[in-house]
């Protein structure tokens, strides 16, 4: 089984970075951006659609690596504007809500794409 897997992302090659990396039972999905098939940012100035489409990447990711949404452990909301933390948190929360990782929400001052109000990190075990 292969251990990385890539979204496309055009920053992938870039920066030198898998979309998510399995080690064992660990999978790791980087900080995931808004992005549609082709690299190119979805749902600008929807901070709900922008973190439901971050989550979908990484729960694809997860699968790919033969992983399940399920055991996932761990979320990053990273967010430009902390005071929208409630619409990333109903997307979060339409995916989560049974499961209740560990969740952190973060305010940043920017992320590389201007258009980019969110972007999210998990972390997910796979149970043997």
């Amino acid at each position: 089984m292969e251990n990385t897997v890539s979204s496309g992302s055009p920053l992938e090659e870039i920066i030198g970075f898998s979309r998510a990396r399995r080690i064992g039972e660990w999978i790791a999905v980087s900080g995931t951006a808004p992005l549609d098939h082709e690299g190119k940012t979805v749902h600008v100035n929807d901070v709900y659609l922008q973190a439901k489409r971050c989550l979908e990447i990484s729960k694809e990711a997860i699968e790919a690596l033969d992983g399940s949404i399920d055991n996932v452990i761990r979320t990053r909301i990273m967010l430009k504007d902390i005071s929208l933390w409630q619409e990333a948190a109903k997307a979060h929360g339409e995916i989560f809500a049974n499961i209740g990782p560990a969740c952190t929400f973060v305010e940043v001052v920017g992320f590389i794409n201007e258009a980019w109000l969110v972007e999210t990190e998990v972390d997910c075990i796979v149970k043997p």
